[in-house]
């Protein structure tokens, strides 16, 4: 009994914890599923687990609709490139998975920019009314902000102020981010992985038996001319 009112008197004080440390905590116990989520290997497995449970659940309504659209465009997609590489029973088997792990993967990754979107801009809507999730937000993303400027902030020569320095290269006084519109840098890096990829096909075109530029080329008629 004693022990009992010993213990009662005698207990610490409560803390309180900041927000940054329950953001932190957070983020410590989320980083080994985050990590697993990220291992290529698990990622093929839950997508051919999906299209499993698309296939097995082919007799009802929605999943049908989905697995018969999903279908359509594999066939389709197998049937163009099979006739642009003059592909057999054997490389028509491994385009078929290939496409579907491909389309599944593509819609997964879709789905998950869009949610990751949408809590982002509910996460901002709800950090506008609440202080706590504000301040812990805030103080997460400030030093994110601190971290990119380091790099930027060791270059600046001492004669220039910083408030004028943040002004020219972070963020100029037009209120526009200092760099190309999204429309521009997609262009651009499609067009960098096309010059990439002829020139890949390139080397193999001409250091191995196979024709991979004819493929292509083949494959371009297809597409245009049908």
């Amino acid at each position: 009994m004693c022990c009992l009112f010993a213990g009662w008197h005698f207990r610490a004080p409560a803390t309180r914890v900041a927000p940054g440390d329950v953001m932190f905590l957070v983020r410590m116990l989320a980083a080994p599923i985050g990590r697993v989520l990220r291992f290529p290997l698990f990622q093929l497995a839950v997508v051919v687990l999906i299209i499993l449970f698309l296939e097995a659940g082919s007799d009802k309504p929605v999943l049908a609709q989905i697995f018969g659209g999903l279908d359509k465009l594999v066939v389709a997609s197998v049937d163009l490139f099979g006739s642009a590489l003059d592909a057999k029973s054997f490389t028509r088997s491994f385009l078929t998975t290939g496409f579907w792990i491909g389309y599944v993967y593509v819609a997964c990754l879709l789905i998950f920019f869009f949610l990751r979107w949408a809590l982002q801009v509910l996460l901002n809507r709800l950090a506008r009314t609440n202080a706590w999730l504000r301040n812990s937000l805030a103080r997460e993303r400030g030093i994110a902000a601190y971290r990119a400027w380091q790099p930027l902030e060791a270059i600046r020569p001492p004669n220039i102020p910083q408030a004028k320095w943040e002004e020219i290269y972070a963020w100029p006084p037009n209120d526009k981010p200092p760099y190309p519109p999204l429309a521009f840098r997609v262009l651009r890096e499609a067009v960098g992985y096309v010059v990439v990829i002829l020139f890949v096909a390139a080397l193999l075109q001409w250091f191995t038996p196979l024709p991979v530029l004819s493929w292509l080329g083949r494959l371009a008629r297809v597409l245009t001319v049908g």
